[in-house]
C-alpha cells in the first residue's frame, strides 16, 4: 500500500457522525445533503429503463442525449456549449478525480482556495502533487473573504492547477465576476489550469439574471484550460445517484473518455436515463428547491444570529450556515460534545482544513424547517443563554 494512501486523513464528518448514527433523538444537520427524497417522476425515469431492460455498459462519455440535454442547459445559463465538451461521470467527486487524473504528474505544483471540501485537497495529494493551501479569510461578523493579490501570488508558471469551489463548501463563500475574470486573465498568462467546482452554483441566493452563481464559464473561451465540475446531486436532489458531468476543452473529451473506461466504464445507463429527465423538468424542480433553501437560510441564520455567543454571516450561496462560539476549543471535540450533550449533529470546521478551526458548519437542506429551529433551541439550552 502506497504511503500516500495509508496516510490520508479520515473524514471528520464521519467520525462525528458514527457517534450519533446509532441514536434517533440526535437533530442530524452534518452531512451535505437535502432529507427530501428525489422527485417521484425522476425515479421512474430510472423505474421504467431498468423495466425495458437497459441493464448494459453505456458510451465512456455517456448516453448521447443526457450529453445533448447537458449541453443545453448549461448553454441557457452561460452561453453556447458544444456536446463535444461534456462527459457523464459518476457523480461530482469521480468527475474532480478523473480531472486530476488527466492534469497532475507527481510533484506538480497546485494551488487550492481553503478551506474546502476536504476531497478537493486530498485528490491532489493521492496524484501526488504539492499542494498549496491559499486560505478565505474570515471577517467580523463571520463573512468570509479572499485577498485575490495573494491567490495571484501564489499562481505562478511553475503551478500546473488551480483548484476552486465557488460557491464554497463550507463557508458560503462565492467569487465575484471581475474576480473570476482577474483569475482567468491571470491563470492563461501562467499558463495554469483551473479546475472550477461549481456543483452549487444554482444554489444561489443574490440576485442574477442568469439564476445562479458566477460562473468560469462565463468569462472563458471554448479553449481554455478550465475544467468545470458539475453535479446532479444538490440542485436535483440526488446525491445518491452519483451522477454528474465535466465541461472541458473539445480536445480533451476523447482522453477523458479512456479515463473514464479505467475508472468506471461508463455510468448506469437508468441513472443516466433519469438524468435526462431531471434536465428536461429542470424548470420545475431546481426553483423550487432553490427557494425552499433560501427559505431555510432565512430561518437558521438570524436564529444563530440571534445567541450571544454565535458568530456566523448569511452565506451567499450553498446550503451551509458556517458559525463560531467563541472559547469553545477544538471543533472535533466540540462537534461530538453536541452530539452526546445536545443531541445535534454538526461537521466540525476541521474537517475543511486547519484555516476553519474552530468553526461548525451546519448544513440547512432540511425538508422541515422546524428541525432546524428545533436544533437551535438545543444549541441555546446547551449554551445556557
Amino acid at each position: 500500500m502506497r504511503a500516500t494512501v495509508v496516510n490520508l486523513g479520515e473524514s471528520k464528518i464521519r467520525e462525528v457522525a458514527n457517534a450519533g448514527m446509532a441514536r434517533s433523538d440526535v437533530l442530524a444537520f452534518w452531512f451535505g445533503e437535502s432529507d427530501e427524497v428525489t422527485p417521484e417522476y425522476l425515479r421512474q425515469s430510472a423505474v421504467e429503463s431498468l423495466q425495458r431492460g437497459e441493464t448494459f455498459y453505456s458510451h465512456n462519455l455517456g448516453l448521447p442525449e443526457l450529453r445533448g440535454a447537458i449541453a443545453s442547459y448549461m448553454s441557457a445559463l452561460h452561453g453556447p456549449i458544444a456536446a463535444d465538451r461534456v462527459a457523464v461521470t459518476a457523480g461530482g467527486v469521480s468527475g474532480l478525480m478523473l480531472s486530476m487524473q488527466a492534469l497532475l504528474d507527481p510533484g506538480d505544483k497546485v494551488v487550492a482556495v481553503t478551506p474546502v471540501w476536504p476531497n478537493l485537497t486530498a485528490q491532489p495529494q493521492i496524484m501526488g502533487a504539492q499542494l498549496r493551501r491559499v486560505a478565505l479569510r474570515p471577517r467580523p461578523g463571520g463573512e468570509w473573504a479572499l485577498d485575490l493579490d495573494e491567490l495571484l501570488a501564489a499562481i505562478t508558471p511553475s503551478t500546473r492547477l488551480l483548484v476552486v469551489n465557488a460557491p464554497n463548501n463550507p463557508t458560503g463563500w462565492t467569487l465575484t465576476r471581475e474576480e473570476q475574470i482577474q483569475i482567468m486573465r491571470h491563470c492563461r498568462a501562467m499558463g495554469t489550469w483551473i479546475l472550477a467546482d461549481e456543483v452549487y452554483e444554482r444554489l444561489y441566493y443574490e440576485p442574477s439574471t442568469s439564476s445562479c452563481a458566477p460562473s468560469f464559464l462565463d468569462v472563458a473561451e471554448a479553449a481554455d484550460r478550465l475544467i468545470v465540475v458539475q453535479s446532479f446531486s444538490k440542485s436535483f436532489l440526488m446525491t445518491g445517484w452519483r451522477l454528474g458531468w465535466l465541461v472541458m476543452p473539445a480536445d480533451m473529451t476523447h482522453h477523458m473518455g479512456k479515463l473514464i473506461e479505467f475508472n468506471t466504464s461508463c455510468t448506469s445507463v437508468f441513472t443516466q436515463r433519469a438524468g435526462v429527465a431531471a434536465l428536461q423538468h429542470a424548470s420545475e424542480i431546481t426553483p423550487g428547491v432553490v427557494s425552499h433553501l433560501h427559505r431555510c437560510r432565512d430561518i437558521l441564520v438570524p436564529l444563530l444570529q440571534s445567541l450571544p455567543q454565535v458568530e456566523v454571516a448569511c452565506p451567499r450561496g450553498g446550503m451551509y450556515a458556517f458559525f463560531r462560539m467563541a472559547g469553545r476549543g477544538d471543533s472535533l471535540d466540540l462537534a461530538k460534545r453536541l452530539v452526546l450533550e445536545a443531541g445535534l449533529g454538526l461537521a466540525p470546521g476541521s474537517a475543511f482544513g486547519l484555516e476553519a478551526e474552530g468553526w461548525l458548519r451546519w448544513c440547512f437542506a432540511s425538508r422541515d424547517p422546524e428541525r432546524l429551529v428545533l436544533g437551535v433551541k438545543r444549541l441555546k439550552t446547551w449554551l445556557g443563554v
